[in-house]
C-alpha cells in the first residue's frame, strides 16, 4: 500500500461549508426579493410637493388663528362632526373644501365642499367612516386671503 492512499481520507467539511454559503446566499436573495416587493406608502402621494408649499400653509394657519380658529365637535351618538367658524368670518364670502384625511390609509380620504349655513356652521355626517384617527382639514378662502385649519378626531 502506498503512503498517498493513507493521506486521502474523505471529509465532509468542504462540502458543508459550501452548502452553508449557498443557504446563506439563498436567504439573503429571498430577503432582498421580499423587501423589493413590499408596498411602501407615503402619507400622501404628493408628499414632497406638499413639503415645499409648507411655508404658505403656516401663513394660512396664522391668518386663521388671528381671526379665530375653526371649532370642530364630534358627536359619537349622532356620528356627525359640527364645523363652526367664528363670527369674524360672517361678512366674508367663503369657499373651500373639507378633507377627511385618514393617516393610515389614503384610499379612505374624503373631500367635501365647504357649505356653511347662516350661522357659519356645517354638519358633516360621518357614519360611513371607519373607526380610528382622522384629521379634518378645512381649507377655505374669501377671494383675497386663504385660510386653513386642521384638527384630529377619534372616530369610535
Amino acid at each position: 500500500m502506498r503512503s498517498s492512499d493513507k493521506n486521502k481520507s474523505f471529509t465532509l467539511w468542504p462540502y458543508m461549508i459550501i452548502v452553508a454559503m449557498v443557504c446563506f446566499m439563498a436567504y439573503i436573495a429571498m430577503f432582498v426579493y421580499k423587501a423589493m416587493n413590499q408596498d411602501v406608502d407615503l402619507v400622501s402621494k404628493d408628499y414632497y410637493e406638499q413639503e415645499i408649499k409648507y411655508q404658505d400653509q403656516i401663513e394660512k394657519v396664522k391668518r386663521t388663528q388671528a381671526l379665530g380658529d375653526v371649532m370642530l365637535n364630534y358627536n359619537q351618538e349622532a356620528k356627525s362632526i359640527l364645523l363652526q367658524l367664528p363670527a369674524t368670518y360672517k361678512e366674508k364670502s367663503l369657499a373651500g373644501t373639507i378633507t377627511l384625511f385618514r393617516p393610515s390609509d389614503d384610499a379612505m380620504d374624503k373631500k367635501l365642499p365647504l357649505q356653511l349655513g347662516r350661522d357659519q356652521s356645517q354638519l358633516l355626517e360621518v357614519q360611513d367612516l371607519e373607526s380610528g384617527v382622522w384629521k379634518v382639514r378645512v381649507d377655505f378662502s374669501d377671494g383675497k386671503e386663504a385660510y386653513y385649519s386642521e384638527k384630529t378626531i377619534q372616530i369610535k
